[in-house]
């Protein structure tokens, strides 16, 4: 088998999709965009495992159709959580409360990068790409 033919250490940034400029370089629960195409509505949880504890957005990343509603649902985990988007699109309050939900309905195309503020440096980040 052939080895690693990029010349150096990006062979896994060859996939194809959207590029997330190193956000998801330290969230160990990444690995590719959930194709969540064709959905009117697509959950994530929030504070699955990931990073240590509950401190993960499951799937980290998800493709999704324009007008499509994405909810995030608390899995109770981790502590407190929050849903802030990078851009400062969205902010949902700071609860640790399981079954707690926040929504936000993506009509323009594009990526938007999200986090949980008081653990995004431990990786608790995602992203949601509109096609």
């Amino acid at each position: 088998p052939m080895e690693d033919a990029s010349g150096g250490g990006g062979a896994t940034e060859a996939q194809s999709g959207p590029s997330f400029d190193g956000w998801f370089d330290n969230v160990d629960n990444y690995d590719g965009v959930t194709d969540a195409t064709g959905q009117d509505t697509v959950e994530i949880e929030v504070g699955s495992q990931a990073n240590g504890g509950g401190y993960g957005f499951s799937p980290a990343a998800v493709k999704v159709d324009q007008g499509t509603t994405v909810t995030w649902t608390w899995t109770g985990k981790g502590g407190m959580h929050n849903v802030e988007a990078d851009d400062g699109a969205f902010k949902s309050d700071m609860v640790q409360e399981a079954g707690h939900t926040f929504e936000q309905t993506f009509e323009e195309s594009g990526t938007t990068k999200y986090f949980c503020m008081p653990h995004k440096a431990m990786g608790m980040k995602g992203a949601v790409v509109v096609e």
